[in-house]
């Protein structure tokens, strides 16, 4: 099945590099850099079922499901303090506008607990929702990476 442009390139975002949080000084800032990776890990796991990559694994797909809610829904807390480090991606608009951002939160939250992963097409549909709620995040808090 041909993936469309917005989510093959929604799962490269997904993969992202260990590498690119090496230095981080701040311990709020890594503990985010962390979970943003576990996110990311739980999602790739998703994505590359969805993309054929690995064969489809409903168990599997229904734990990466809830690891990527349990760790989204602690975002909001790991962002509750204004902290910077030269590595974050964070934008500061996060806390000025810091309710936009728990709702946006929330939403991946939601999208990741009401992820239908009994079938590879009910994936590919939720992967879809999941990705939509990261891509409108990061479109608004995080820096220059999407």
């Amino acid at each position: 099945m041909r993936l469309s442009y917005f989510f093959a390139a929604f799962l490269g975002i997904a993969a992202v590099p260990t590498f690119a949080h090496e230095g981080v000084k701040n311990p709020t800032v890594k503990a985010r850099m962390d979970a943003m990776m576990q996110i990311g890990a739980a999602t790739k796991v998703l994505g590359d079922m969805a993309k054929g990559v690995t064969p489809f694994d409903g168990g599997l797909a229904t734990r990466a499901a809830s690891d990527l809610a349990a760790t989204s829904d602690t975002v909001p807390s790991l962002f509750s303090t204004q902290e910077s480090d030269p590595k974050s991606e964070a934008r500061p608009e996060i806390w000025t506008n810091f309710e936009d951002f728990v709702v946006k939160s929330d939403a991946l939250t939601q999208a990741a607990l009401q992820a239908d992963v009994s079938s590879l097409n009910s994936l590919r549909q939720s992967l879809r929702q999941i990705g939509n709620t990261c891509k409108d995040c990061h479109a608004d808090y995080r820096i220059g990476k999407d």
